[in-house]
Formats: C-alpha cells, structure tokens, sequence
C-alpha cells in the first residue's frame, strides 16, 4: 500500500513499536539487532501465458526469524503488495507466533496481482507457477516453510499450492503440511476458515472478563449491548462481527467497506447483509441502514469498539484525534499507524493489538499443521470412548437420583467433542493465557504502558531466549 503522508512506512512503523518494547527491556543491542532484522527475501519474477500474451508477475517471500522451524505466514494476492509490507507483515508473524506459544517462526509472501482481473483456470495457472519458484528456492515446505492464505486468497489457492508440492516431492509423505489453510477436504482442519474471526471474538471475551481493564477502557461490565463499529467484511471482519452479535449479544452500529458504510443504531444484521454482498457486491440499499459515501469516516463516530479488520494503515496522524471508540481491536495487520498509536494511548484509548488479536489463523494453522504431520485427525481416537464415558455418567445420575435424565440432557452429557470442538477449545485457551500473560508483563512494570508494548516484550522475552539457548548469539 502506498506510504501515509508525514508517516513512517508499515514496517517502519512496525520496528518503531518494537523499539519502544525493547526500550523498556535489558536486552542486549546484539540480540535486540537479531530480533529485528529479517533473514532473508526472495523476489521473484516469472512469465505466464495468459489470453495469448506473455504477462510477467512479481512476488516475494520474506524469512523475518527462523528461530523455530518451520517458519509461518500468508501469502497475499494484491495490486498494492511491495517488498516493505512483505518485510513488515513477516516480522509481525515473528512476534505474533511468540505471544500465543505457536512454536513457528515468522514469514510472509505475496504475489502482486488484481485477482479480479484473471478467470479462475488463469489464477490457478498463475499460483502453481509462483508456488514452483518458492519450492525451486527452499522457501516452501512443510518442515521449512509453510504459507496459508491472506488478502486474495483462500483455501482454493493453498490447495494448488499444496497439490503442485506433492508433484515436485512425491516422496515426502508430510506433503499436504506444505500448507495450512486448505479445503477440509483436502487435508484441511475444521474452523480455519472462521479462525481469525474467532480469535478476535476470544480476545475480546477475554478482555472483558477482567474488571479492571474494563473501567480503564471507560466501558461498563459484559458484552451484551456494546456497540461496535467493524470496518471490513471480508473473512476475518465477518465472522467476528457474526460471533460478537450472535452469541455475546453485542450491537454492530456500523460496517465500513470499500465503497462505503452502513450505520443502523439498533445492530445490523451480519448474515443479511453478507447475503446482500454476495448478491449485489456493494453495501448500498441494505435495508433499514443509512448509507454513508464516505466510509472512512465512520472511523470516528461514538462507540464502545472500534474493530478495524480491513486493511493496514487506516488510523492514522489525520484521523486519530476525531477516534472516539473506547477500546479498539486490531482485527487486521497494522491497522493503525506508529503516530496514530501515540496519539491514541494519550487519550487513554485502549488499544488490543494486532500482534494478539488477530493470531486466531496462525494459531489453528498450527492445529492444522500438527494434524497433517501426525495423519489423523483430531478425536478420531477418543470421541467414542468419551461418549460412551458420557452414557455410563447419565445412567448412574438416574440411578442416584432415581430421576430419568431427559433426552437433551442426556445427550449433551453423553457427547464426545468433534474436531470443530476441540479446535474452538484449543483457540479459546490460548487466547485466554496470552492475553493474561500480556496483562501480567503490562501489570509488572511501569515503565510499560500499554498492551501493545507488554505484548511485544513478552514475544521478544520469549524469542531471546530462544536465540541465547540454541547460542545464536
């Protein structure tokens, strides 16, 4: 994307908020200088045949730590990609993979490319021919280097790309791990899809089940009725919104997309307007919802949470002065600019990070990787024997109590969790504990100020150790 005017680029403004982390550390400059520094980029340029015609593309892949192997991270397909946010997003991978104990270290590709622009045979011509040049360049594979999707791709592109894998490495039966992100039916895991999405749903959760931060936040107790303004309804700004309205009872007051907002004090209705996207591709004439031209600037009308999950850079110097949600959650990857935080924790805004909020798809990457190295999927072994343990409960209960347990009782006691369970619980739990180790590292010391620095200095706690142990330094 093209740099914020009187801003310092995305990445940067990503190593000036890692700067501002290790300033408050006794960390030695040599390993703070590792930490920061990417390991390597590749650029690659490859021709494709296209309608008769030699198109050339350009793509990258970025290598920021391979302290932990295998290293992690999207690949994106958009117009706007350039090296700088190559860079950036595979150092915020590093970080992120930190702070929810994901044992990965942190890269990111992307291919420049209007995916709109090529027919779905001519995007599949396309990807298998960028994934040879990451294979013929060792920046991929499942023990070294594992994409998923991002910004213009999904589980359609992962499975081209793991299946162009398997054709140059027949012999490598970990093959399909090449990936994460895939169709369930290709080695795929259960709740990928919605991952990020629910992260965001767990941190928030998680936040407001601690009193204190929410009065600091300036936000009375409990989800139910908060009013909350989404920016972006792609993937991950969808499902949060989804989850936050459906099952916390919270109020969507406004959705910002590209070709505007829509405001509705009373909450949109998320499954509706997603089918009047899909149907019509605008956010224009939703009924019962006022139509704002100028999108962005519902960025600053009053709510409680302000849940920017579009693109980087959309809070900025400019605009974040006129902010007034109380507490903003990064659903997206640097969403708001080094100025603009500054600004914002001097009001007393509360900022939930990116590097946390939004490593919901990293983390069941991961689920879904160990689940492609070990070749089974999860409750295969136990789901049985667990409802057969539920059955046996429920029948000494009715001869305890000498009471007949009713049917939907019986059943939910009898149940045995399914993969989608197991993976929302394993996601709940880490969300959980990293946000409450970020709080611990925030709580510690008073030299820090703010989540996103306590989250960074616990990340980077945690990869010096790693570098110090394993002595690369």
């Amino acid at each position: 994307m093209s740099q914020v005017e009187n801003e310092p680029s995305f990445h940067a403004s990503v190593n000036l908020m890692v700067d501002r982390a290790i300033a408050v550390m006794d960390l030695e400059p040599g390993v703070a200088t590792a930490i920061k520094t990417c390991n390597a980029v590749l650029q690659v340029q490859f021709p494709v045949k296209i309608r008769g015609k030699i198109e050339v593309f350009t793509g990258w892949r970025a290598v920021h730590s391979n302290h932990r192997l295998p290293v992690k991270g999207g690949i994106r397909f958009a117009p706007y990609a350039d090296q700088d946010e190559v860079e950036a997003l595979a150092s915020l991978m590093t970080f992120k993979c930190a702070i929810v104990d994901v044992p990965f270290g942190g890269s990111k590709g992307a291919l420049m490319i209007d995916p709109a622009r090529y027919e779905r045979d001519e995007m599949q011509q396309i990807t298998r021919r960028f994934t040879l040049e990451l294979v013929r360049k060792g920046f991929l594979g499942p023990s070294t280097n594992v994409p998923a999707p991002d910004v213009g791709t999904g589980p359609r592109e992962m499975a081209w790309i793991a299946d162009t894998y398997k054709h140059l490495h027949p012999e490598d039966i970990n093959y399909v791990a090449c990936v994460t992100g895939k169709p369930v039916h290709h080695g795929g895991i259960n709740g990928r899809v919605e991952a990020t999405g629910r992260g965001v749903q767990y941190a928030i959760r998680e936040f407001f089940r601690h009193a204190e931060d929410v009065s600091t936040a300036g936000l009375t107790p409990g989800l139910e009725g908060k009013r909350i303004i989404v920016q972006g309804l792609g993937n991950v700004g969808y499902h949060a919104a989804k989850f936050l309205s459906e099952e916390d009872g919270a109020k969507i007051i406004a959705v910002i997309e590209r070709d505007g907002a829509l405001l509705q004090d009373d909450g949109i209705d998320i499954e509706n307007l997603r089918q009047h996207m899909i149907e019509h591709r605008t956010v224009k004439d939703f009924p019962g919802a006022r139509f704002v031209e100028d999108g962005k600037r519902v960025l600053e009308e009053d709510c409680d949470i302000l849940v920017p999950a579009a693109l980087e850079a959309q809070v900025t110097l400019e605009n974040a002065p006129r902010i007034q949600a109380k507490l903003i959650v990064e659903a997206a990857n640097g969403p708001l600019t080094f100025g603009a935080d500054e600004i914002l924790n001097r009001k007393g805004t509360v900022i939930i990070p990116d590097a946390y909020a939004n490593a919901g798809g990293v983390t069941v990457s991961y689920f879904e990787w160990i689940r492609n190295i070990s070749h089974i999927r999860f409750g295969r072994m136990q789901r049985r024997h667990d409802e057969q343990r539920g059955a046996e409960l429920a029948r000494m209960i009715e001869q305890v109590s000498c009471n007949r347990v009713g049917d939907e009782q019986k059943d939910s006691i009898s149940r045995g969790a399914d993969e989608l369970d197991l993976v929302r619980s394993g996601l709940d739990d880490t969300m959980r504990l990293a946000y409450q180790e970020i709080r611990e590292t925030l709580q510690g010391d008073d030299r820090i100020r703010d989540l996103r620095t306590a989250a960074y200095v616990s990340s980077i706690r945690k990869i010096a150790r790693s570098y110090l142990d394993v002595g690369v330094y």
